[in-house]
């Protein structure tokens, strides 16, 4: 019988960690969609994409494989399977996403950009929240910040993500800048949507850990970790 529950619990996890990466990449699509910034870490990755002229997709996967070895050496708790997907293919589905929902929505209205954002935040911390709690690998960016709160207990995870993030949005504003990038086209990558995400999808995650995605996977056993 324990067996059997073991089992479930297991492909629910894994279902929970699929779900949420795949979600996480089309929520991104919506977020350049809107073109109000995207959020912190992509926005990092889009000054390094900037600087560096190779395929984004291609990029995304380099860049996590160096945030990869941070986190073997830090703690090993995060890297799974979850990490090996969204390493592996969340660059290309926000590569997809983007170009499908281009496509189908060209020039959008400022009013169908305010929705495109709205609905990337939502859908991001939404997701964020599932793949966090199946607890089966986080993306190397998110283990930053959970590296940073459980093993060395700095504070908070809503206030340590806010930090990481304005980081991620400092840094991939000065790539964009030295790379020879417009100063009027800097907030479509680091724009009000940018500051907004920084600092509400920290709270939003941790409202859905515990809200949503704890109950789905644990029922009434779900534990709060903070």
């Amino acid at each position: 019988m324990k067996e059997d529950q073991d089992k479930k619990l297991f492909c629910k996890r894994v279902g929970m960690t699929v779900f949420g990466i795949v979600l996480c990449g089309i929520s991104v699509g919506f977020f350049k969609l809107a073109a109000f910034g995207v959020d912190p870490f992509q926005s990092f990755m889009a000054g390094l994409d900037s600087a560096i002229p190779i395929r984004f997709g291609t990029l995304y996967v380099i860049a996590n494989i160096c945030l990869l070895m941070f986190s073997l050496f830090a703690d090993r708790h995060y890297i799974g399977l979850g990490t090996i997907i969204n390493l592996s293919l969340l660059g290309y589905i926000v590569e997809f996403s983007y170009n499908f929902l281009r496509q189908i929505f060209s020039g959008p209205s400022i009013g169908f950009r305010i929705v495109s954002f709205l609905i990337g935040v939502g859908v991001m911390c939404f997701s964020s929240a599932f793949y966090f709690t199946a607890d089966m690998g986080v993306s190397t960016y998110d283990a930053v910040a959970l590296i940073l709160v459980n093993k060395w207990h700095i504070g908070k995870f809503k206030f340590i993500r806010i930090i990481t993030d304005l980081v991620c949005v400092a840094v991939g504003c000065a790539l964009y800048l030295m790379s020879g990038g417009a100063l009027q086209k800097l907030p479509a990558i680091a724009g009000v949507g940018t500051i907004i995400t920084a600092f509400f999808m920290g709270p939003l995650i941790d409202f859905f850990n515990h809200k949503v995605a704890g109950p789905f996977l644990y029922g009434k056993r779900e534990i709060d970790k903070n």
